[in-house]
């Protein structure tokens, strides 16, 4: 009872200090605007997607995002999707795919978490990002996306809830981004999935070390 006592005390503290914060400017870090994210990343070369409806970013309540397609032979094309919001305090929070793919038709076939070296450390502890293969009809797509910001990649939403409560006391920051990639998965059968998942690994490794000159530490 007297544990369970402290860890309950403990919560109300840190809640209570991220709700005193509320109303205080963020001290947020400068930062580069996406509108110079590079086109060309290691082999892959990019290629802007049309923009985001104003009733969608109106929605999103996004600050800034990347809507682009890359490619290594403009026949293989991977989509980078990345919403970045300055503060999450006022309601505009992140929107998770789980919730956004089904409205456009996609129906998740598997779903779990993908391990892997930190680009920017590889001897340091490993990444875990989400992974899911999705279906409309007969197309299938691979699809990785995580929380990435105040120098932290998350895969879990869980975690990515307690470290934003955490940083707004800690910190007085709220600033995160959301990062989706996705590509086609070219036939039937494991082969073509275990092709697409080395395919779009290639391209994280070389797009986290770059988000993070976008995203502030």
């Amino acid at each position: 009872m007297r544990t369970r006592v402290i860890v309950i005390l403990a919560v109300l503290a840190v809640a209570a200090g991220a709700v005193a914060r509320a109303d205080r400017h963020e001290d947020t870090p400068l930062r580069l605007a996406f509108s110079v994210f590079p086109m060309q990343l290691g082999d892959f070369q990019g290629f802007q997607q049309p923009p985001l409806s104003e009733r969608v970013l109106e929605v999103l309540g996004l600050d800034d995002y990347i809507s682009r397609a890359y490619s290594k032979d403009q026949k293989n094309w991977l989509g980078l999707y990345v919403g970045y919001w300055k503060s999450q305090r006022q309601g505009d929070t992140m929107h998770s795919p789980q919730n956004c793919l089904p409205a456009a038709g996609w129906e998740p076939v598997t779903q779990g978490l993908l391990t892997f070296a930190d680009p920017r450390n590889p001897s340091g502890p490993p990444l875990q990002v989400n992974r899911y293969v999705i279906q409309k009809g007969l197309e299938r797509q691979l699809v990785l996306y995580w929380y990435q910001g105040r120098g932290r990649v998350v895969g879990s939403e869980y975690w990515s809830k307690i470290y934003l409560v955490v940083d707004a006391a800690r910190l007085n920051r709220t600033d995160a981004a959301i990062v989706r990639v996705m590509r086609n998965i070219d036939g039937p059968g494991p082969e073509a999935e275990a092709a697409a998942e080395r395919e779009i690994l290639g391209f994280v490794n070389v797009l986290i070390p770059q988000l993070s000159t976008f995203l502030p530490e």
